[in-house]
């Protein structure tokens, strides 16, 4: 595989936690140098208030102070996209329009989750947003948290109709649908790995990196992957992601981001809690999960 060109928005783009105080009220400060320590570890673009990020727990004004926080402690040194996804199309356009204000250089929308449209739904969802904006949008396929999965023609429907739906990131685990998309897909489009794990595999069908839950802990060794592999360096890039898989799967032997706020904090970059309904590590995970930290050299 030969990688002709730099993807948008780059091959490693953490999907940022959201960091809380002792209260689980928004702890801004720490979100800005947690932006900051993302962009220095090697991120080339950063998701904010996604999955990991938990979007269902920010309300709307938060949301949008998080994005303005984040953008002034990037100021413009990698791109900020910000989650806008809603399973209420008239929502979503709205909010848009108020998170392009913030600042930030691109949206990422999820497939609508609970309500469970139609593929013809999801198109005229995903248009309704193109067309109401200027902005890039990244789709977002998740059927494990959606219920639904986007099919590949929906997708390439969307990327070829749309000129700002310019990427999306792929975690449905069909890795035929992702060769689909991947060889149909109009020039500029962007194919992500939604799966740390997954990412080697996508790259090697023509996928640009990783949309990444790992990078909020080891940005720098997620990066090596992405670039080793881009490179064309495939033996290298191997290795060094056989070297970071235990982490990249143990970081979801619990719901995400439990265990990635945890790790943070047992590397000495603490984040806080999680909000409810989610709850924090259990002593025993957190100890397995500062073996395999060690296990794989992200914690001495």
């Amino acid at each position: 595989m030969e990688f002709k060109r730099d993807p948008r928005f780059g091959r490693m783009i953490p999907a940022m936690v959201t960091p809380f105080n002792a209260d689980l009220e928004l702890d801004l400060d720490r979100a800005q140098e947690l932006a900051d320590r993302l962009v220095r570890g090697g991120a080339d673009a950063l998701i904010v208030n996604g999955t990991t990020g938990e979007s269902p727990t920010v309300f709307y004004p938060q949301k949008l102070e998080l994005f303005r926080a984040v953008v002034r402690a990037v100021n413009g040194r990698i791109p900020v996209i910000a989650n806008v996804g809603d399973n209420c199309t008239a929502d979503t356009v709205y909010f848009a329009q108020d998170a392009a204000k913030q600042g930030v250089d691109g949206f990422m929308c999820v497939v609508p989750y609970y309500n469970k449209p139609p593929q013809e739904g999801l198109y005229r969802h995903f248009k309704t947003i193109a067309d109401s904006t200027d902005m890039p949008i990244i789709l977002y396929n998740i059927p494990g948290r959606c219920s639904i999965n986007m099919e590949g023609d929906t997708t390439l429907r969307l990327a070829h109709n749309c000129d700002n739906v310019v990427a999306i990131k792929e975690a449905s685990g069909n890795f035929e649908q992702i060769k689909y998309i991947i060889d149909n897909a109009p020039a500029g489009f962007d194919v992500y790995s939604g799966d740390d794990s997954s990412t080697l595999d996508i790259m090697e069908l023509g996928g640009v990196g990783v949309i990444s839950t790992i990078g909020n802990v080891a940005p720098d060794r997620m990066k090596a992957i992405v670039d080793l592999a881009a490179k064309g360096e495939w033996d290298a890039a191997r290795e060094a992601n056989e070297a970071l898989m235990p982490l990249m799967k143990g970081l979801f032997e619990t719901s995400n981001p439990i265990l990635v706020k945890e790790a943070l904090s047992l590397v000495g970059f603490p984040v806080g809690g999680v909000r409810l309904p989610l709850v924090d590590a259990t002593p025993e995970q957190s100890a397995r999960l500062a073996s395999i930290m060690r296990e794989v050299g992200v914690l001495d």
